[in-house]
C-alpha cells in the first residue's frame, strides 16, 4: 500500500492504494468520480481520458502512484457550478453525443486538442480533418463522429470567447 497524494478537481487528497493501483479506479473506486469510465483497459477506446497537470492522458493505462502529486481534472471538474464548460455546452447543442459512454473522455480530449491548437497561435482555428485525425485516440461506437466534429469545432470558438473574457 501507498499513500498517493494529488489534487483532484482543485481539492487536495490523499488516498490509500495498493501499488498496482490504475489511476482509473482510483478515480472510480476511492474518490467515486464515475464520469471517467472504463472502457478497455488498453488505451484503446479513451473513454477514460482526464487531465493530469493540463494535459490529456488516458488513466486506464496509468498507475496511480504516477499521478502523486499532480493535479488531476475530470468530467466532474470542467463546469463552473450549473454553467457547463463550453465543450459540454457544445456537444449538447451540437448533438455530440448518443449513449453517453465515450462522452467524458471525448470531451476531455477535445478541451486538450483545442487549448493545444490556441497555445500554438493558431487562434483555434482548427478544421474537420484535424479535429477528426487528433480524435482517433477517442472510439464511439454509437455515431459516425460527425456531430462530435461539430460540437469541437463550435466550441473552439466558444472556448477561445471565454478565455477573452477572463
Amino acid at each position: 500500500m501507498s499513500t498517493v497524494k494529488l489534487t483532484v478537481n482543485g481539492k487536495a487528497v490523499a488516498v490509500d492504494v495498493e501499488d498496482r493501483t490504475l489511476l482509473v479506479h482510483l478515480l472510480r473506486d476511492h474518490l467515486n468520480l464515475t464520469g471517467t469510465h472504463v472502457g478497455c483497459d488498453t488505451s484503446q477506446c479513451g473513454a477514460c481520458v482526464v487531465h493530469m497537470d493540463g494535459r490529456a492522458v488516458k488513466s486506464c493505462t496509468m498507475l496511480a502512484g504516477q499521478a502523486d502529486g499532480a493535479s488531476v481534472t475530470t468530467i466532474e471538474g470542467i463546469a463552473k457550478g450549473d454553467e457547463l464548460h463550453p465543450m459540454q455546452a457544445a456537444f449538447r447543442d451540437n448533438h455530440g453525443l448518443q449513449c453517453g459512454y465515450c462522452t467524458p473522455g471525448m470531451i476531455m480530449s477535445a478541451i486538450d486538442i483545442v487549448q493545444r491548437h490556441q497555445a500554438q497561435g493558431s487562434g483555434g482555428q482548427l478544421d474537420e480533418a484535424t479535429v477528426r485525425q487528433e480524435l482517433e485516440g477517442n472510439i464511439c461506437r454509437c455515431t459516425g463522429y460527425h456531430n462530435i466534429v461539430k460540437a469541437v469545432l463550435d466550441a473552439a470558438g466558444r472556448m477561445k470567447v471565454a478565455q477573452a473574457a477572463e
